[in-house]
């Protein structure tokens, strides 16, 4: 059953970031990952505090692809280069019903 990892990232380096996207979309299909709906251009209904930033949803085949991708030892680089260009929540969730 599809399952859903929500993406939120703050950019603190954008050539480092910029690094990321060249290779992210690549491993996120590897495990089945695709993106659904997100990007830079985000309309904010509510913001308690949080601040701005960037958000992804994508859609994997089940939860133990999502946990592949996010603990892949061949995308370690990849998700470093993530976490150098961008300061990340990633949230696993399931389907309703």
């Amino acid at each position: 059953m599809p399952h859903y990892v929500v993406v939120q990232l703050i950019v603190k380096d954008a050539e480092a970031f910029a690094a990321y996207r060249a290779k992210g979309g690549a491993a996120l299909a590897k495990h089945g990952g695709q993106p659904i709906a997100g990007g830079p251009e985000i309309e904010v209904l509510e913001d308690t505090g949080a601040g701005p930033s960037t958000c992804l949803i994508v859609a994997f085949p089940d939860a133990e692809a999502a946990r592949a991708w996010i603990n892949d030892p061949e995308l370690a680089e990849v998700h470093a280069m993530r976490r150098d260009g961008a300061r990340t929540t990633i949230l696993l969730l399931p389907p309703i019903g």
